[in-house]
């Protein structure tokens, strides 16, 4: 019996705009065809309330992919919308050549947010994760004095030339000129890679890959390295225990700064911690963030010690959008709200009830490879055969066929397109997981009869 969808009140509004075919056709007579869609019918979303969302039917469904990670307080959540509002009515734009208290209380909001001691207090806001990590990346190399920044295979940094240099997955890197002075080290991945789960010394082994590349493939000095804790684009790769740690002193050895690329992993959604890189003991000397920092605004940000900030201030820089005040009072309003739910401790609580539900279904299903992740940022990879670990990536496709078509909306990644990604809202409940657990037990066992 196909799984229901947990009772939820709220009625959409009744639609009025074009129809679906309408737009479809508008879409591919005006807007470049790079701009991918998922599923073969792809479905037209009108309406979003917290957890779920609403086609131009009317039909709900759970949202499992939090608009790829970045809705985090739930749609439209009533607090965030009233505060966004207010600014509207009041001031839309203004540029930072001028004050505004959004943006001083905002980043004093986000350096409170630091851990204690961590130094990390000097806030430069974009529009984007891709802004902010290429924005930290020169920041970098302005305090060090060198050029070669080292990132990991199978990382996602983002679409500007500086943040596609710096991603490690071809199916996202276009054949121009990019990533000069980037080098890409081993990717801890202990499903794929040589040391797996059960090699208590992988974080060692694999961040031994990292001196060996300072020595053998730059001067000696580099400017920076950069990671994600969990992988979001590859695929929700867990870097092993002890990984960051031993990198992170190596680049300072060789002179570098260590940048904690947070866009997906921050705000509370692994759950043990408000930050992704403290489940690793590590303390960043630059932070970037966008996605869940504003709830669906485009925000980025940047943070870092004031010596690390001061060497920008020797040219003129500037970001129009950057502290727009009222995407500064979304996420001004995001940020209490995340406070006022305590994120965190329901990332922890319902993530693991969700993660203990996903691993019930590796037991019962060939497919599944591997499940993975910490809090609400998941991932199941799935193969066609366990011992040779062959991707499943027409499989994991329709996966997500059927799960929308049961209503249940997720997101895939890595390499291969092969790993379900499961990052939702994170006012999500034990419901909404058990309906996404059997919708997801019905999904594989119709994608392994194919």
């Amino acid at each position: 019996m196909t799984p229901t969808l947990p009772p939820f009140d709220h009625q959409p509004a009744p639609y009025t705009g074009p129809s679906k075919a309408d737009v479809r056709g508008m879409r591919s007579a005006h807007l470049a065809s790079a701009i991918l869609t998922y599923y073969r019918d792809p479905v037209m979303i009108v309406e979003g309330k917290m957890q779920y969302l609403y086609d131009e039917t009317g039909r709900r469904y759970l949202d499992g992919f939090a608009g790829i990670v970045t809705v985090s307080v739930g749609h439209c959540h009533p607090k965030v919308i009233e505060r966004v509002h207010e600014q509207n009515s009041l001031l839309q734009h203004t540029t930072t050549i001028y004050l505004h208290p959004n943006i001083a209380r905002f980043a004093e909001m986000i350096a409170d947010a630091m851990p204690a001691g961590s130094g990390l207090d000097t806030c430069y806001f974009t529009n984007s994760g891709s802004e902010a990590n290429d924005l930290a990346c020169m920041m970098a190399k302005l305090h060090t004095g060198a050029n070669d920044i080292i990132a990991l295979r199978n990382a996602y940094h983002g679409m500007s030339p500086t943040a596609m240099g710096l991603t490690a997955l071809h199916t996202w890197k276009f054949p121009v000129l990019q990533g000069v002075g980037v080098h890409h080290a081993l990717n801890p991945d202990r499903f794929r890679g040589p040391y797996g789960y059960d090699d208590p010394d992988a974080g060692a082994k694999y961040a031994a890959d990292v001196r060996d590349l300072i020595r053998s493939s730059t001067p000696g000095k580099v400017a920076a390295f950069i990671a994600e804790s969990i992988q979001g684009v590859g695929g929700a790769v867990e870097l092993p225990p002890g990984y960051l740690k031993d990198v992170y002193a190596a680049v300072h050895d060789a002179g570098g700064v260590c940048i904690a690329d947070e866009v997906q992993t921050g705000f509370g959604r692994t759950g043990e911690h408000f930050w992704g890189f403290e489940n690793h003991g590590v303390t960043p000397d630059i932070v970037t963030m966008a996605k869940g920092i504003g709830n669906g605004a485009p925000i980025g940000c940047v943070i870092t010690r004031k010596e690390i900030a001061e060497p920008l201030a020797q040219r003129l820089h500037f970001n129009t959008f950057g502290g727009n005040p009222v995407s500064m009072a979304q996420g001004i309003a995001t940020l209490e709200v995340m406070r006022e739910m305590d994120v965190q401790k329901r990332s922890k609580e319902i993530g693991g009830f969700l993660k203990a539900g996903l691993e019930s279904l590796k037991n019962k299903h060939d497919l599944v490879g591997d499940v993975r992740g910490m809090g609400l940022m998941l991932g199941v990879e799935l193969v066609k055969d366990r011992s040779t670990k062959e991707p499943a990536s027409a499989e994991t496709s329709d996966v997500m066929e059927h799960c929308k078509d049961m209503g249940l909306l997720i997101g895939k990644g890595g390499l291969y397109g092969n790993v379900l990604r499961i990052k939702p809202p994170m006012c999500l409940t034990k419901d909404d997981c058990t309906f996404m657990c059997g919708v997801l037990d019905e999904a594989l066992a119709r994608a392994a009869k194919g």
